[in-house]
């Protein structure tokens, strides 16, 4: 992703949760623990998008919304609250927010309405050296994207680091061993079948409808990516 994040959230617990979530993505993540602290941040920065929580201290998240609003009309905004009414979705929506999840909620889905809401806002300009493309598959390595024939295909964070780490082989196939290294940080157990797991999640999404495959393996050697 590596994105400038601004999250509002008065529960220490939670917002360090979020924050090392996000740091791990290559994301840097301020906090705000108050809605007021917000606007001390915001001067000095420029953030891909900003997380508010709803009920926190001084200026709640939605009061944050609608100042942050009258200023800047572009940067989206995600609220990230435990209330689940639809009259507060609405209300929240109809200040300027752009999209709303609820608590609790899993990383993966957070990671894709945060990739959805940057893509939406076109605001980030894309670095050739971000790309990597095979055959008709395109890899945005900075915004966590992937599109094949132009369409987008929303993966999880596991399966997007197991893609990218196939494509930057160019081909070559990756051994089990790396790939447990290099996507799970673990020695890899003979005795579990994960790698396999999520190759087959990967060939569902990337290539399940097409003709030319582009996941292959290599009996003895590993996994590669690679067109025909």
């Amino acid at each position: 992703m590596k994105l400038n994040i601004l999250l509002l959230e008065d529960d220490p617990k939670l917002a360090s949760e979020i924050r090392q979530y996000f740091v791990a993505q290559s994301c840097v993540c301020d906090i705000a623990y108050d809605g007021q602290a917000v606007f001390k941040y915001i001067p000095a920065n420029k953030y891909d998008i900003l997380i508010l929580d709803i009920n926190v201290p001084s200026l709640n998240g939605l009061e944050v919304c609608k100042k942050v609003r009258l200023e800047d009309r572009s940067t989206p905004i995600l609220m990230l609250t435990a209330f689940g009414d639809v009259n507060d979705k609405v209300e929240a929506l109809n200040i300027g927010a752009d999209d709303y999840l609820v608590k609790p909620f899993h990383f993966d889905e957070l990671t894709a309405r945060i990739n959805a809401l940057i893509r939406r806002s076109g605001q980030q300009q894309t670095d050739p050296d971000d790309l990597i493309v095979v055959d008709d598959l395109t890899i945005n390595t900075s915004q966590m994207s992937v599109n094949r024939n132009g369409q987008a295909i929303e993966l999880t964070p596991k399966e997007f680091r197991l893609l990218e780490l196939l494509a930057r082989a160019k081909g070559r196939p990756v051994s089990k061993q790396t790939i447990s290294e290099q996507v799970w940080d673990i020695n890899f157990d003979t005795g579990t079948n994960t790698i396999e797991v999520y190759i087959n999640f990967l060939r569902n999404k990337i290539d399940k409808g097409h003709d030319d495959k582009l996941i292959h393996t290599r009996p003895g050697f590993g996994y590669y990516l690679k067109g025909n």
